[in-house]
């Protein structure tokens, strides 16, 4: 994926999750209070939004897209779920969350476990 790509897609993602967050916030909260349902949407928008800031930096770092791929198919998946659930309360959505939890984990321990290969002087 080229760098403009990269930053484009993570910029727009922390748009969404931004506006959904807002959404819930303000146009949601009775519903989503009524259905139990608010914290939910709070997490979706929590992990959004941080797993967004990661897919922004790794984006303008303009080096490899270690875990990128990861952070993007965790927030499809877990916050994406986790929205739905607290929009349609269907319970069974909430299987669906950890797959993207465990996509979390897999991009950062990209991180944890990558090798520089970069050599530095002392």
């Amino acid at each position: 994926m080229k760098q403009s790509t990269a930053i484009r897609v993570a910029a727009s993602v922390i748009f969404l999750g931004i506006a959904l967050g807002a959404f819930g916030a303000h146009l949601l909260d009775g519903r989503l209070e009524e259905t139990g349902r608010l914290d939910t949407w709070d997490t979706a928008t929590l992990y959004h939004l941080i797993h967004g800031f990661a897919l922004f930096v790794i984006a303008i770092s303009g080096k490899k897209m270690l875990g990128y791929r990861w952070f993007l198919a965790g927030i499809i998946l877990f916050s994406g779920s986790l929205y739905t659930l607290a929009l349609s309360d269907i319970g069974k959505l909430g299987a669906i969350a950890p797959f993207g939890g465990v996509s979390f984990l897999i991009g950062w321990a990209r991180w944890i476990f990558h090798r520089n290969t970069e050599q530095t002087s002392e």
